[in-house]
């Protein structure tokens, strides 16, 4: 259809309103795509921000005007745009408010608007209404709700806008508004596992983030409570003091929200670890030996996060009495508390003033009342106002003293109100060591907590050990803990083993220091006071033994059998190391790693239990014991011997008698196979699949073994290397990968027959091909490390190697071993996370010399640094 002149000329004009309004948004874009700077003030983020609503609020007022838009029409500003807070790269949320249904020319007018808006560079989020439908919607859904209960008129017609607030104030009912905001709320909570402490927070949505605070300024405006946090405080919800905290915090939130935006160059609300060192500097954080500049960051941001969850609590409290009331009667507890609506009340103001005692009181009246279910905002806000109160008179009081051992000695609700404890900052109050590590991340790779919240989280586990509900989970652990007296001991050494974490120097000798000295403090008996210290000094001790050292060397285990000295401290040692490893992240914990310290615990236990370990006797009975299994398979006495004469002593020392069996059912009948032999099974610990191979020893087995398993995506746990007195390699391996035990019953056969091809072919070593490193590791990599040393009697040498973890990262290590002819006498191999700390037992004539040592130890640092 032909377009008239008139029509044409039109736009021709829009074009050039368009243009003009384009230019002048870029021209002042630069003041909102600045990266802030640690000179810039305080409040430069919100001026930035408001600048940006402005600027945004006249481009659309010229397009408006331009398109000639009716007068009975308003253009309505929601969302955040409608707060006044404009972010770089947020959507702009509008609302076209319209007196009737458009006729066919004013559709076109609003798609004209519409279009331009993204003409323009605006990202542009549209709703045409009218005033029924805006009230209609507003009823069916909530979001739409919320747009409206902070809606700001733009330009257009001030009588209709006036109208649709008045039908809206009067259409809301807050208390369902109230109901279904707190919903969404624990909702989004639930989402984000109810910490503020995940590594790559969202500033926006994770709890203690913005939202967070728009929640509480939504339903307060929604009940005419006050529009900004000012008005809240004229209004008693909150007091000044807590009104320029609240604005402290959003203002730290904004910045960070902001840094965000511009530093990606698109909108991004998360803390990826991609950016977390980038933003840290461009703040002003500088790195110290002690500190990464993300992790100063990343502090600051989980303090202000974890302040406005307080805040938050006691301010939602506090609307929600506006709202509802109470006709609940208080109930008496004692002389400075009592209960109402199942929430802990002071009864007065001022009963942490006149006993500061009482805060900490109120945590085990917390723990004594399992009816109550919180605490109430008064109580919460009195304890914020006053935990100022406990300093250093207040932790030399033997009241408090008392009342902080006599919280750890409870039957229950230990770990949840230690947990309200940190929160409310009365934990680190009390603890002034444990202050600093209070949203202090842990850029190690295999801790996914704080170091407070995976302290926290360790004493959890500690008391599940306690729990028969739990029992299931870790039956030994549970078995042991009940015959241990005094669990409160456990508690807390497990509050002070990480303690130190972040200052510089060993924290397991520093946090020793802090332990011993809160225990004199606390008036510990002396052997009290050894045990908490020891477990701190040790808490790394029993893990690196059992997966980094050979359990069969009876000279490990009596080294370590001094070391803890005593069954009590073995048995403590034991449950502070399972839940310390449990407590680090989902993914470090697997069977294997339990039947290691398993494993160590009992042969220890044995050694200090005056049994000795003696090799021959030791030799003896796991002969013994693999007979007896083997005549389980109808097999006769002496089946074994042809195989058993080729191996060594330390073959049948290293291995479990199920495994001595298994392996000899296999290969009694074939000592002296041509072909290579690999015989795979589900592993009885209950997790992978361990994996056998018996053939002709070369070289680069090793290696071409590990390029196998690489190329299915399988990781080595362990491995045990044997080679027989006639020149056989007998090698196992515990295997295992993500797909978990379906995958191995639909795999055994296939690995058996493709290993075997590999073996038997024996094709030339393909090059090593690293997987995809995480964004963790790219970012924050381990920092290689290569030990070489002769081990004590001198005959071979011990390799270790710790570096970050990635796919191909064995076999690299294989092959450049193989390429020095340094054969492997055995590996282990520890996963934390995605950090690697390998140790092998090595040997070959290569080691001898200096120069090749130096020369193998730069080539696999070299290897570990890509």
């Amino acid at each position: 259809m032909a377009t008239s002149p008139e029509h044409q000329q039109q736009l021709t004009n829009m074009d050039a309103v368009r243009r003009d309004i384009r230019q002048a948004l870029k021209g002042e874009a630069s003041s909102w795509l600045k990266p802030l700077s640690a000179a810039d003030k305080v409040n430069q983020v919100e001026h930035t921000l408001t600048h940006r609503c402005m600027c945004v609020d006249e481009a659309l007022r010229q397009l408006w005007r331009a398109l000639s838009m009716p007068e009975s029409w308003c253009l309505v500003a929601v969302g955040g745009y409608g707060r006044g807070e404009l972010f770089p790269f947020s959507d702009v949320d509008v609302l076209v408010l319209i007196d009737q249904e458009p006729e066919a020319e004013l559709v076109e007018k609003l798609e004209q608007f519409c279009g331009s808006g993204w003409d323009i560079g605006l990202e542009i989020g549209h709703s045409v209404r009218t005033l029924d439908q805006c009230l209609e919607e507003a009823g069916k859904d909530i979001t739409v709700q919320t747009a409206l209960v902070e809606s700001r008129l733009i330009t257009g017609s001030k009588k209709n806008f006036s109208e649709l607030q008045l039908r809206f104030d009067e259409s809301l009912d807050k208390k369902q508004f109230f109901r279904k905001k707190t919903l969404e709320l624990q909702q989004r909570h639930a989402k984000y596992q109810e910490t503020p402490y995940s590594l790559e927070p969202n500033c926006k949505e994770s709890p203690g983030g913005l939202r967070d605070l728009h929640v509480i300024l939504w339903v307060a405006r929604a009940a005419k409570l006050g529009k900004s946090w000012s008005e809240m405080a004229r209004n008693g919800l909150i007091t000044p003091f807590e009104a320029a905290k609240l604005r402290k915090y959003e203002r730290t939130l904004k910045q960070i929200r902001y840094q965000l935006h511009v530093t990606t160059g698109r909108r991004e609300d998360r803390l990826v670890f991609d950016v977390q060192t980038q933003l840290a500097e461009s703040l002003g954080y500088k790195a110290t030996p002690a500190k990464r500049s993300s992790e100063q960051l990343m502090q600051t941001y989980y303090l202000a996060a974890k302040s406005v969850m307080q805040l938050n609590a006691i301010l939602l409290q506090n609307i929600e009495l506006s709202i509802f009331g109470s006709s609940s009667q208080p109930v008496h507890i004692d002389d400075e508390f009592q209960a109402i609506d199942s929430f802990l009340d002071i009864r007065d103001d001022d009963v942490f003033a006149r006993n500061p005692s009482a805060m900490l009181r109120a945590f085990i009246v917390m723990q004594q009342n399992p009816s109550l279910k919180g605490m109430s905002a008064r109580t919460l806000r009195q304890l914020w106002h006053n935990r100022v109160r406990i300093n250093s008179s207040f932790r030399k009081n033997p009241v408090n003293k008392a009342l902080f051992i006599e919280f750890f000695k409870q039957p229950r609700g230990i770990v949840h109100e230690l947990r309200r404890m940190n929160e409310t900052s009365v934990l680190s109050r009390y603890l002034p060591a444990f202050r600093k590590i209070v949203g202090q991340m842990q850029h190690d790779l295999f801790h996914v907590y704080t170091v407070d919240q995976h302290i926290l989280t360790v004493v959890r586990n500690l008391r599940r050990f306690t729990m028969a509900e739990h029992a299931h989970e870790y039956p030994f652990c549970s078995q042991l803990m009940a015959n241990f007296d005094e669990h409160w001991l456990l508690y807390i050494a497990a509050l002070f083993h990480d303690v130190a974490k972040g200052r510089g120097g060993d924290h397991s000798e520093l946090g020793e220091v802090d332990a011993r000295r809160f225990c004199k403090e606390h008036g510990f008996d002396q052997e009290s006071t050894d045990l908490v210290a020891f477990l701190v000094r040790h808490h790394l001790t029993m893990s690196n033994t059992a997966q980094k050292k050979d359990l069969s060397d009876i000279e490990v285990i009596q080294e370590f059998a001094e070391l803890v000295k005593t069954p009590r401290n073995l048995t403590a040692l034991y449950l502070l190391t399972v839940a310390d490893i449990r407590g680090t992240s989902p993914k470090v914990w697997n069977a294997w790693k339990g039947k290691l310290l398993e494993d160590l615990y009992r042969i220890t236990l044995k050694q200090l239990g005056g049994q000795a370990p003696n090799r021959r006797e030791m030799l003896d009975e796991q002969k013994g014991e693999a007979k007896r299994i083997l005549r389980l398979y109808a097999l006769s006495d002496d089946v074994q011997d042809k195989l058993w004469e080729n191996l060594e002593v330390s073959y049948f020392l290293r291995q479990d008698p199920s495994e001595i069996a298994w392996h000899t059912r296999h290969l009694f009948w074939r000592v002296n196979a041509e072909q290579p032999v690999v015989k795979a099974r589900l592993s009885p610990i209950g997790e992978g699949l361990e994996v056998l191979v018996y053939t002709k020893d070369e070289m680069d087995l090793f290696a071409r073994i590990c390029g196998y398993f690489d190329s299915k995506n399988l990781s080595i746990l362990d491995s045990k290397i044997h080679t027989t007195k006639h020149g056989y390699a007998l090698d196992s391996f515990l295997i295992q990968h993500d797909s978990g035990d379906e995958f191995y019953r639909e795999t055994i056969s296939l690995i058996e027959a493709e290993l075997q091809d590999v073996l038997t072919r024996k094709p030339p070593l393909p090059a090593p091909v690293f997987g995809r490193m995480s964004r963790q590791s790219k970012h924050f990599p381990v920092r290689p490390r290569i030990d070489l040393k002769p081990d004590e009697k001198g005959n071979q040498y011990l390799l270790s190697i710790s570096a970050t973890d990635r796919t191909g990262l064995l076999y690299s290590i294989a092959k450049v071993l193989a390429q020095y002819k340094v054969n492997i006498q055995t590996a282990k191999i520890m996963t934390l996370g995605e950090r690697a700390e390998d140790s092998f037992l090595v040997y070959g004539p290569s080691l001898s010399s200096q120069k090749l040592q130096i020369q193998l130890e730069a080539d696999l640092l070299e290897l570990l640094s890509i």
